[in-house]
């Protein structure tokens, strides 16, 4: 039996993404509908403990939160706002308290928090505030700024898509491949702090999951879309790896060193299904079919570095970037021997210096390659580069064994 703070929290985390999308869309107005939905979850706080859990506690939770907005409406439009109000409470006293019933404007949210014109921090602020029903101190928590700079960060999204005129929809067909590829882009963000983040711990598992939340839910509003299901697959097949990718000390443990017996081998499974069901050739989808070929290999020996490489020239094709040549040159290495990779790492040195993942990289190939002065000047650019404590001792450690 749960909770009342149970059940208000489950329908909180679930529900608040398609309630605020709804009262935003008829409102148009972000803080209002936050505001409303907030409230609505803080009275059943108050009163189901003596009064008992509806049978329908999100159908209770959006009937308060729709006649709070009206309410809030009623007392606050003067003037020319008037006829908009009545027009916006005549929509909101018609909706029925079933907001399953009422169309899913989770979609054109998304889009909206994701829209080009807003910074890409505000972006995934936001995304993660008004679709995912992150609080601001959580979200805060996750990115490690103040909570006031976040919530001013958060107000100036709202500002600048009211100021600008922002349309609340989903893209015209003819855009929707680059929006599209925008709203991907914040997700596979979100979903990279939470699997390598930039300070403290290696990973914050609530920020990858609510990655995959936000993945899942765009698969499931825009269906049989490749990149977005190569998306999730990817997601899915590198957050499986989580309980392996650290030791007791919250210490790194690379990939050839993971005890795969810790993967979670239902994550992988269902990855591996969708990959299977619709390869993809986009990024997504070609990232997707590298991890897959990790995940399958019972042991690091078994790893089919010569396809992962092939994968990596597609992907290089498709989408170049320095750091996709990175992966490729190390890939490369696996397949046919350190000096192969770094004789394609030489030509990045430039692009990559800053990149503490580069260095990090070379070093490992000349270790391998039994050139330990030269190895050890890399760790220490990497060391002097890397932010996040746990990545920082792996490489101490190394630099040690190869000085020895």
């Amino acid at each position: 039996m749960r909770t009342v703070g149970e059940v208000v929290d489950r329908a909180y985390r679930d529900d608040t993404g398609r309630a605020v999308a709804t009262l935003i869309r008829v409102t148009h107005d972000f803080d209002l509908a936050e505001e409303a939905w907030q409230e609505a979850c803080e009275q059943a706080l108050r009163t189901w403990p003596q009064r008992g859990v509806p049978r329908d506690p999100t159908a209770w939770l959006f009937t308060s939160a729709r006649n709070r907005a009206i309410d809030r409406l009623r007392r606050e439009r003067i003037g020319r706002e008037k006829t908009a109000a009545a027009l916006q409470i005549a929509e909101l006293e018609a909706m029925g308290d079933d907001m399953h019933e009422i169309p899913d404007d989770r979609l054109r949210l998304l889009f909206t928090c994701c829209h080009p014109s807003l910074a890409l921090d505000a972006r995934i602020a936001l995304t993660l505030r008004t679709v995912a029903g992150l609080t601001t101190k959580e979200i805060a928590r996750a990115f490690l700024v103040p909570e006031p700079t976040l919530g001013q960060r958060l107000t100036r999204a709202k500002r600048k898509i009211r100021d600008a005129g922002i349309p609340y929809r989903v893209p015209p067909r003819e855009a929707l491949p680059d929006r599209l590829d925008g709203v991907r882009a914040v997700v596979y963000l979100v979903f990279n702090e939470g699997y390598e983040a930039t300070e403290g711990e290696l990973i914050r598992t609530d920020l990858c999951a609510e990655a995959i939340r936000l993945a899942r839910m765009l698969d499931h509003l825009i269906p049989d879309e490749p990149e977005s299901r190569g998306l999730l697959a990817l997601l899915l097949l590198q957050h499986a790896r989580r309980a392996a990718r650290t030791d007791a000390a919250g210490d790194l443990v690379t990939l050839e060193d993971q005890d795969r017996s810790r993967w979670d081998h239902e994550l992988i499974d269902e990855g591996l299904a969708l990959v299977d069901a619709s390869p993809g050739a986009g990024p997504y989808g070609l990232q997707a079919a590298i991890a897959a070929c990790h995940d399958r290999a019972p042991r690091p020996e078994d790893t089919d570095w010569a396809q992962i490489a092939s994968l990596y020239d597609e992907l290089e094709r498709v989408r170049p970037s320095p750091v996709v040549a990175l992966n490729r040159a190390v890939a490369v290495a696996m397949a046919d021997g350190p000096d192969a990779g770094l004789r394609l790492l030489d030509p990045l040195a430039v692009d990559l210096d800053r990149y503490h993942h580069f260095h990090a990289a070379r070093a490992d190939l000349l270790r391998r390659a039994g050139r330990g002065p030269e190895a050890a000047t890399a760790y220490d650019r990497a060391l002097a580069l890397v932010g996040n404590d746990a990545e920082r001792r792996y490489l101490e450690r190394r630099r040690t064994a190869v000085a020895d």
